[in-house]
């Protein structure tokens, strides 16, 4: 990102916490003076409040404050797609929580498009909406994001883009994707390789990271493991199957780490139609714990992230931002759980 991109984010307009910050009060207090409303704050409190929105030049969010009297609004969801059922979660999660404000969820599908993605934010930047949740699929920030971002409130879900400076809704990818490295590896499995996720996004690099954590504290070194580079689909878990099977039999991998349940799916599934048998022959897991992970066979050994959960913090945290909530969400990194299943049978060295 250019110097000057970087300076106008950073002088981005200020929100409702900024003004109660300077002004040592709750937010609350701030939106009672803004709003008018029947909540006594003292004459002198309102005064000085109404100094620190003056010095910070605020100017409050009409659309927010029709939120606060139950007016429809608009939020702005940008997002790869809902065939992955993880991101169904997370949308499920946000609708959830406007359901409750009265507040209309706006869809933008990209398809993991960079062109799409471009498109989506421009109209996005250009309506009149609230604010906009973000999850990109690209791991690659636009001109029309940028100006987004300096426009007004927007949160990222599950992604973060480098260079733009908002608040970000995450799970502990990397903590994961180690704890389940390391449970293949106290499985007895020496030989093995990565199915990782598209290059660029920031859940692909935590989860390749985190696997070759695991691989150092084996002292196996992370570069000898091969990785076959996937997009988060069924269908590129698929080819890397092929590929995988296609090698000497003496160098094929004992165990499969997938960075998405999709990928370790379409793994599965492929082994099955060339008739190597998992996890007998080649253990495979996945990430994410969607649905379909406990039902095919043999169930997978995943990682759980809490996709509806994920989603609700980062509508809460728009609300709050935009001044339709007095607090943010308690959390915003959600830790990770391991689901051992049926797809990791005990390795050579076990």
């Amino acid at each position: 990102m250019s110097d000057d991109s970087s300076k106008a984010l950073s002088a981005a307009r200020p929100t409702i916490r900024d003004v109660a910050r300077l002004a040592k009060v709750s937010i609350g207090t701030v939106s009672a003076v803004i709003n008018n409303s029947e909540r006594p704050v003292a004459t002198d409190t309102r005064d000085h409040v109404l100094r620190c929105i003056a010095e910070l030049n605020f100017e409050p969010n009409n659309a927010a404050r029709s939120l606060k009297h139950q007016r429809i609004s608009s939020i702005g969801f940008i997002v790869p797609d809902l065939g992955n059922a993880f991101f169904a979660d997370v949308a499920e999660g946000i609708q959830g929580v406007l359901d409750h404000v009265d507040c209309l969820l706006v869809l933008c599908m990209t398809w993991s498009d960079t062109q799409r993605e471009e498109y989506y934010a421009q109209v996005l930047r250009t309506q009149r909406l609230n604010g906009v949740i973000y999850l990109s699929g690209t791991g690659l920030p636009s001109p029309s994001l940028i100006s987004l971002a300096q426009k007004g409130a927007v949160v990222f879900v599950d992604e973060c883009l480098p260079g733009i400076d908002v608040p970000f809704i995450s799970s502990q990818n990397l903590i994961g994707a180690r704890t389940l490295a390391q449970y293949v590896l106290g499985r007895g499995h020496r030989r093995l390789a990565i199915v990782g996720g598209p290059r660029g996004l920031w859940t692909s690099e935590q989860r390749q990271a985190g696997f070759r954590e695991a691989f150092a504290g084996a002292t196996i070194v992370p570069d000898s493991v091969p990785v076959f580079r996937g997009d988060y689909t069924e269908a590129s878990g698929r080819r890397a199957a092929d590929e995988v099977i296609a090698l000497p039999a003496h160098q094929r991998p004992t165990a499969v780490l997938c960075a998405n349940d999709l990928m370790a799916i379409g793994f599965i599934r492929r082994c099955r139609e060339r008739d190597i048998a998992v996890p007998q022959q080649i253990s495979v897991t996945g990430f994410d714990d969607i649905p379909e992970a406990r039902l095919i066979n043999p169930e997978l050994t995943t990682v759980r992230q809490p996709g509806n959960a994920m989603g609700r913090a980062a509508a809460n945290l728009l609300l709050q931002r935009i001044g339709a909530l007095p607090d943010a969400p308690g959390q915003s990194d959600f830790p990770t759980e391991l689901c051992i299943r049926h797809s990791v049978a005990p390795g050579p060295e076990a």
